[in-house]
């Protein structure tokens, strides 16, 4: 997954979930933060960032913020859209059959559905920006239809589908995911659950470029 035009800055504050403000080249600019959650260890006052400028005119902002840098850790993408755009194109790579994304399934969408020789696959996505001490953890903060999800794909598997969650890890040099139960103990529960009735769970490791992010390596967790 490619960016069109990157340009760095350095983060000053975040007003609320949608917009922060950012010194580019010495002027201070309103951008739009392409993750509503808290990222609240990463954007720090000072913090190296980087931007996709954006070339709509019906916008109210002409940049998008979609990395930060982490100190002793690196370069962290933060663009909640970039790990189901990552993930179709390696999905696209593994000899499936069939790639569809939003697949209804019970009450909810889930990101892919897949089919491989009369196989069906489901495939639930989740990215990862939080890292502690070298490892990354999900969520960073409460997530009803996280939940959700994990039950959909838990009765899924029961009734004989191939069930999946993926969390794309959105920095380098981490290469597991724990659930954050500190911040929201029901979806470590739900976690727990899925994976008894069967669904996997896999670490999609990522490059992150200076213009890209990009999936290098899959694990499953044991």
């Amino acid at each position: 997954m490619r960016y069109r035009t990157i340009v760095g800055g350095r983060f000053i504050d975040r007003p609320n979930r949608f917009i922060a403000h950012v010194e580019i080249d010495g002027a201070v600019q309103t951008v739009h933060v392409k993750n509503t959650g808290r990222c609240r260890e990463l954007l720090l006052p000072g913090a190296d960032v980087r931007l996709e400028v954006c070339d709509d005119p019906k916008r109210k902002t002409k940049y998008d913020l979609v990395a930060v840098y982490k100190p002793g850790l690196g370069w962290v993408n933060i663009d909640s859209q970039a790990p189901n755009k990552v993930v179709r194109e390696w999905l696209l790579t593994q000899g499936f059959d069939l790639v569809r994304p939003e697949y209804p399934y019970g009450d909810s969408r889930i990101d892919f559905y897949m089919e491989k020789d009369e196989q069906r696959y489901l495939l639930e996505v989740k990215g990862c920006t939080l890292e502690v001490d070298g490892i990354g953890y999900f969520p960073d903060a409460p997530t009803l239809r996280g939940v959700k999800h994990l039950h959909e794909l838990a009765q899924a598997a029961k009734n004989g589908w191939q069930c999946a969650v993926a969390f794309v890890i959105q920095m380098e040099g981490v290469t597991e995911v724990r659930p954050n139960t500190a911040t929201q103990p029901e979806f470590a529960a739900a976690l727990t659950q899925a994976r008894a009735a069967g669904v996997k769970v896999l670490f999609l490791l990522c490059r992150v470029g200076s213009d890209e992010l990009a999936v290098t390596q899959m694990r499953e967790q044991e």
